[in-house]
């Protein structure tokens, strides 16, 4: 099994955002060591919460500071800009580092409505055409005259670089057929609710037509997990993650606690009942429980590539946890 990285720059109590995003960066030069196949960074905009808001910044040097792995965009958030923009942007990173980088594209805002009406700088946000800025986007990456007219009469420099991958994240039949028939990758958050329709990842592989960014249908599971040496320590580490889970449910957003203080918070039965739910979102156990699982997942769904999301309190847990899963499944 192939896994990967996927990082939102958690910032944790007590670390500065600026800490967070050096934290990507030590977690990218172990996971290249350990031979993980790709990391990505996710966007998130008016948080506290995540640092990653330039995606494409911190990949072009996440990029400098690995040797192997594939850099990318776990997604970029297409609604926010133009698809000559982007182009320029993964053209140029692609022309840095060739053979090396993702192009991947999320149609969510990534963050709240002042957010995202201030990226539009008080426009009304553009969100019915996602699929056809990203077309228009791999057209002029790929040198093409696009079918877009507002497009025709300018290219994406630098031009004639090594392809980027493109990838299309989604968790809907809609947008697995949309990457079957563009014909990109297909990234499933799982952790985003927790279930993963098997038809969805089928509908994909279905409407799969080959292109020059993808021959085959390539499908990236994205799973939120906690593990360590054993069980018990993984739910220690794994608490702080789901009282927040557990307020974000129900539309407020908390600091990240430390183990500690988590251990200590009042939580009524209610509160324990809604977390066991919410564990279908947070993969939690040893490293060997959690192998297994995932080994398990992948022959169910016939997935291609597992991505990890972890966020334990400590750096050192969290470069562990992917020291462990390497050791298991690597």
């Amino acid at each position: 099994m192939k896994l990967s990285v996927l990082d939102q720059a958690p910032v944790t109590k007590g670390q500065s955002e600026a800490y967070a995003l050096k934290r990507a960066e030590e977690l990218a030069i172990l996971t290249d060591e350990l031979g993980y196949h790709r990391m990505w960074m996710a966007e998130h905009h008016g948080s506290r919460i995540f640092a990653s808001s330039a995606p494409e910044v911190t990949a072009a040097h996440l990029a400098a500071k690995t040797k192997q792995m594939r850099i990318g965009t776990g997604g970029t958030m297409l609604m926010h800009y133009s698809p000559l923009k982007m182009a320029e942007v993964f053209n140029t990173l692609s022309a840095l580092s060739p053979g090396r980088i993702d192009f991947g594209v999320g149609r969510a805002p990534g963050g709240d409505t002042h957010s995202m009406y201030a990226l539009a700088e008080g426009r009304q946000p553009m969100m019915h055409n996602m699929y056809e800025k990203f077309e228009t986007a791999l057209q002029l990456i790929n040198d093409e005259i696009p079918t877009d007219e507002l497009y025709q009469k300018t290219k994406a420099v630098p031009s004639h670089v090594v392809l980027p991958e493109a990838w299309l994240l989604g968790s809907s039949g809609n947008s697995a057929r949309k990457a079957g028939e563009i014909g990109v990758g297909y990234s499933f958050a799982q952790f985003f609710t927790g279930e993963m329709p098997k038809e969805v990842l089928d509908t994909y592989k279905q409407n799969f037509k080959p292109s020059v960014f993808m021959e085959k249908p390539t499908i990236c599971v994205s799973y939120l997990v906690t593990t360590a040496e054993t069980t018990e320590e993984a739910e220690y580490e794994a608490l702080p993650k789901d009282i927040f889970n557990l307020f974000f449910m129900r539309g407020q957003i908390i600091p990240f606690m430390t183990p500690e203080e988590a251990q200590q918070f009042p939580l009524s039965e209610m509160d324990r009942l809604m977390m066991k739910e919410n564990r279908k979102r947070h993969v939690v156990g040893s490293a060997k429980e959690v192998a297994s699982f995932l080994q398990k997942e992948q022959e169910y769904y016939g997935f291609d590539e597992a991505m990890i999301c972890s966020i334990p309190h400590s750096q050192e847990q969290r470069l562990n946890v992917y020291r462990l899963l390497a050791k298991e499944l690597l």
